[in-house]
């Protein structure tokens, strides 16, 4: 049986998800994969491997989390102040 990071990995491996995809997935809470997620980009670093981030968006103005370190989807925009923000997205590379 794998673990819920190797499972991750396998899933990111094939296709592109938002970390609420992935929760729904393993049945897991959305914030235990956001736990996992700088864990599994270290551990793919060292198999020269690369997770990959698709920044967060906001859906109001269109304004893209390009410079956020955080693997988390941020609270508001900082430009028109909305909350709709569409979730970043991971891959594997």
């Amino acid at each position: 049986m794998a673990t819920i990071r190797q499972r991750i990995i396998e899933i990111l491996e094939y296709d592109e998800h938002d970390a609420r995809q992935i929760s729904q997935l393993l049945s897991i809470s959305e914030k235990d994969v956001y736990d996992h997620l700088p864990h599994i980009a270290k551990s793919l670093s060292k198999q020269g491997k690369k997770l990959k981030t698709i920044p967060a968006s906001c859906i109001a103005c269109g304004y893209v989390f390009k410079n956020r370190d955080r693997v988390t989807r941020p609270g508001k925009c900082p430009v028109c102040k909305s909350e709709r923000i569409e979730n970043p997205r991971f891959s594997i590379k």
